[in-house]
C-alpha cells in the first residue's frame, strides 16, 4: 500500500464532531478489512474484529512509541508514560504496574480503602441532601486510592485532587476549555508529586514500605537509572487517574439501575455473581474509550492488505463492544449474558485487548472490575431518589457521561437498607 493511496481529506474534525460513532459508522460502510483514512494530518488505517485485536497487540505489527498525539500525552497519559514505550523498557515498567495493580492482596486493600471512603462519605451526602453522583464518587475513589498509594492527604485535599484527576480524563479528547483545564490539572499534579518523589529518593520523606508511591519513586528503568522525577510523577498519576475514572462507570451503573430497575434488587441482595455480570455489562454497554491507537512497526500486512511503516493504526473498541457478530442483541443492556457465559478477555475489550503481562492491555482492568463489583451493590442499597434531570448520554461527547452527572437526592437521616 503506497502512502499516496491514503485519502487527502483529514478526518480529525469529523471525529471530534461525531464522537464514538465516527469510526464504527465508517467501518460499517467500508468494504474490506482495512479502512484507510487520515487523522491529525497523518495517514491512518482503522481495524475491527477479533483478528484485528490479535494483530494490534502484537508488537511485531504495532508499536506505541510515537503513536500518541501531543494533546493526549499532555492531558491523559503524561509525557514519558508506560503507554508510549515498547520492548524491554515497556516490559520492565509494565511489570511494576502489574506488581501493584494485579496482585490480589493489593487489589483487596485498595477496594477496602475505597469502601471505607464510601462509608465515610454517605452521611455527608445525606447532610447535603442532593449530590452529583459522578463527582461524589470521584472524591470517594480519590480518597481511597490516594491513601492506599501512600499519599498523606487530608480530607480538605481530596476534592481538589479528585477534580484534577477527573479533568485529565474529561478533557483529553476535545478542544476548547475542557482540554486546557486538563492540561493545567496535569501540570499542577505532576509538579506536586514530582516534589514528593524527590523527597522519597533523598530520604527526607518516609512512606509505608511497598506502597505505590514508594515503589514508583524507587523504580529503575532498563538502563538501571531512576526516571526523571516528573516521569515518576506521571506514572503515579497513571495509577491515581484511571482509578478515579471509575466514577464514570459508577454513574453509568446508576443510569442502568434507574433505566432497568429490575437489576437493582439483585445487586442490593449481595448476589456476588450478578454483581460481576452487571459490572461487565456496564463496561461493555456504555461508551468509554472509543478506540486505541498505535503505529505500524514496519511494512506489515493485515488480512492481505499492506500497511506502511509508521502508519497510524486505530483499533475500534466501541464498535467492537456493539458488534452483532460478536454479541447477541448488542444494544440491549443484559447482564445475564455474563452469567450465561463468563467474560472472554479477548472479546470484552472496553479498555483494550491483548495480554496485560506482555502487551499494552491496561494493568488496572482488575481494579475497575473489583471496585465496581463492590460499589454497585452499595449504590443499589442507597436510600435515595432520582429527581428530574437530563440523563442524556451523548455519543458526540468524548468522554461520554450522563449530561447531569447523575443527580441523586438522599433524605436526611436515611440509612442504607
Amino acid at each position: 500500500m503506497d502512502r499516496r493511496a491514503f485519502p487527502r481529506t483529514d478526518n480529525t474534525l469529523p471525529l471530534l464532531l461525531t464522537g464514538y460513532a465516527w469510526l464504527p459508522n465508517r467501518l460499517r460502510r467500508h468494504r474490506g478489512p482495512v479502512l484507510r483514512t487520515r487523522l491529525l494530518g497523518r495517514p491512518a488505517v482503522a481495524l475491527h474484529g477479533p483478528d484485528a485485536v490479535r494483530f494490534f497487540y502484537d508488537e511485531r505489527h504495532v508499536r506505541r512509541s510515537g503513536a500518541l498525539p501531543e494533546p493526549v500525552r499532555s492531558t491523559l497519559f503524561g509525557h514519558g508514560a508506560v503507554h508510549g514505550l515498547d520492548g524491554p523498557e515497556h516490559q520492565l515498567r509494565k511489570a511494576m504496574f502489574l506488581g501493584l495493580l494485579a496482585d490480589p492482596r493489593q487489589l483487596e486493600q485498595l477496594v477496602a480503602r475505597t469502601v471505607e471512603a464510601w462509608d465515610a462519605a454517605v452521611p455527608a451526602w445525606r447532610e447535603r441532601g442532593t449530590v452529583v453522583l459522578l463527582d461524589a464518587v470521584a472524591e470517594v475513589l480519590a480518597a481511597g486510592v490516594a491513601r492506599w498509594a501512600g499519599l498523606d492527604i487530608s480530607d480538605d485535599e481530596v476534592a481538589p485532587l479528585a477534580r484534577d484527576l477527573v479533568r485529565m480524563v474529561d478533557g483529553f479528547a476535545t478542544p476548547g476549555p475542557r482540554h486546557w483545564r486538563a492540561r493545567l490539572a496535569r501540570r499542577r499534579q505532576e509538579r506536586s508529586i514530582a516534589a514528593l518523589v524527590e523527597s522519597v529518593r533523598d530520604g527526607s520523606v518516609q512512606l509505608p514500605e511497598g506502597c505505590a508511591v514508594q515503589v514508583v519513586a524507587l523504580h529503575r528503568d532498563a538502563d538501571g537509572q531512576f526516571p526523571a522525577p516528573r516521569v515518576a510523577a506521571v506514572e503515579v498519576l497513571n495509577i491515581l487517574r484511571p482509578t478515579v475514572a471509575v466514577c464514570w462507570f459508577a454513574a453509568f451503573a446508576a443510569h442502568a439501575m434507574h433505566r432497568w430497575p429490575e437489576n437493582r434488587g439483585r445487586l442490593a441482595a449481595d448476589d456476588a455473581s450478578f454483581a460481576t455480570a452487571f459490572t461487565q455489562e456496564v463496561r461493555r454497554f456504555y461508551p468509554f474509550a472509543p478506540f486505541v491507537a498505535g503505529k505500524a512497526a514496519g511494512d506489515v500486512t493485515f488480512a492481505g492488505e499492506s500497511v506502511p511503516e509508521g502508519t497510524l493504526v486505530l483499533l475500534d473498541l466501541y464498535g467492537h463492544q456493539h458488534d452483532p457478530a460478536l454479541w447477541e442483541d448488542p444494544y440491549r443492556f443484559r447482564p445475564q449474558r455474563f452469567l450465561d457465559e463468563p467474560a472472554d478477555p479477548q472479546k470484552l475489550i472496553p479498555q483494550g485487548g491483548g495480554d496485560p503481562a506482555t502487551g499494552h492491555r491496561c494493568p488496572g482492568e482488575g481494579v475497575v472490575v473489583g471496585l465496581l463489583e463492590s460499589l454497585a451493590p452499595r449504590l443499589a442499597r442507597l436510600d435515595c431518589t432520582v429527581p428530574d434531570q437530563d440523563l442524556t448520554i451523548s455519543l458526540r461527547r468524548m468522554i461520554a457521561r450522563p449530561r447531569s452527572g447523575f443527580v441523586i437526592h438522599l433524605a436526611r437521616g436515611a440509612a442504607e437498607e
